[in-house]
C-alpha cells in the first residue's frame, strides 16, 4: 500500500491526469493506471483489483457523457459483449507470474500510447457491415485478456473497431466505455470470488480518479483534444512501458 506522503501526492496528480486524457477518448484508463502502479512498485495481486475498480467509475461517466450525443450501436455492441463478460470472468481466476504479468502488461501499454500519440487507426470513409462472427470472437478474445491482466479492454477494443471500418472514433469511444464497464464488473466479480480483498487506500484513488474522469469525459465528448498533454502521457507510459519490461 502507498502511503499517503510526498510521493504519493504525485502519484495522486498522474493518476488524475491518467483518468483525465483516457475518459477523453473514451477509455476507463485501466492501463495507464496499473503502469503508475507499477511504477511505484505496488504488488501484482493489488493492481488487478485496483484498476478494475476505478475502470467502473469511470467508464461509466465516459459512456454517460458520450451517449448524450451519439446513439449506441445495441446490435454490434451485443456481439461484442455476449462473449466478453463471461471470458473476462474466467480469465480474472488466471494467476500469472509476476515477471509474465509484467512483460505482458508492458506490451498492451504500447497501444495506448500508440493512440495517444496520434498513430492511431483512422476513420474509414464508408463504413462496413460488422461480420457477426468475428464480432463475437474479438469481443471473447479481448474479455479474456482484459480478466487475466486486470484492463477493461477498450484500448484495444477502440482501434480494432477503427481498423476494421464498422465504426466512426465517437461510436468506438461509445461501445468501448460500455465494453469497458461490463467487462471491469465481470472481471472484478472474478476476483472477488477468489477472496481477494482490496486495501482502503483504493477509495482515495477511485474518488481522484472519478475527478479526473469526469473533466476528461465531459471535455472530450465536446471535440476536447490537447495534442501536447497526450503525446506526454505517451511518453510517460513508454517509460513505464521499457521499466516494466526490463524489471520483469
Amino acid at each position: 500500500m502507498i502511503p499517503l506522503d510526498s510521493i504519493s501526492i504525485i502519484f495522486l496528480f498522474a493518476l488524475f491526469a491518467v483518468a483525465f486524457l483516457y475518459a477523453s477518448v473514451g477509455h476507463g484508463g485501466a492501463s495507464g493506471y496499473l503502469a503508475l502502479m507499477g511504477l511505484y512498485h505496488v504488488a501484482p495481486e493489488t493492481m488487478k483489483p485496483s484498476a478494475l475498480m476505478m475502470n467502473i467509475a469511470v467508464s461509466i461517466i465516459a459512456f454517460s457523457q458520450y451517449s448524450r450525443s451519439n446513439s449506441l450501436n445495441k446490435k454490434l455492441f451485443l456481439l461484442l459483449i455476449v462473449g466478453s463478460i463471461p471470458a473476462a470472468y474466467l480469465g480474472a481466476f488466471v494467476t500469472l507470474d509476476a515477471t509474465i504479468y509484467k512483460r505482458i502488461l508492458a506490451v498492451i501499454l504500447l497501444v495506448p500510447i500508440v493512440r495517444l500519440v496520434g498513430f492511431s487507426a483512422k476513420e474509414q470513409p464508408v463504413l462496413r457491415r460488422p461480420n457477426e462472427v468475428l464480432a463475437v470472437f474479438i469481443g471473447l478474445a479481448i474479455g479474456f485478456l482484459s480478466g487475466m491482466i486486470g484492463i477493461g479492454g477498450g484500448i484495444l477494443l477502440s482501434p480494432m473497431l477503427l481498423l476494421l471500418g464498422w465504426t466512426d472514433i465517437k461510436q468506438a469511444s461509445l461501445i468501448s466505455a460500455l465494453f469497458i464497464f461490463l467487462n471491469s464488473i465481470s472481471g472484478m466479480g472474478g476476483i472477488l470470488s477468489k477472496g481477494i480483498t482490496v486495501s482502503p487506500t483504493i477509495y482515495i484513488w477511485i474518488a481522484v480518479a472519478v475527478a479526473g474522469g469526469t473533466l476528461g469525459a465531459y471535455f472530450g465528448s465536446k471535440k476536447f483534444n490537447n495534442a501536447t498533454l497526450r503525446v506526454m502521457l505517451g511518453v510517460v507510459l513508454l517509460i513505464a512501458s521499457i521499466k516494466l519490461f526490463l524489471s520483469a
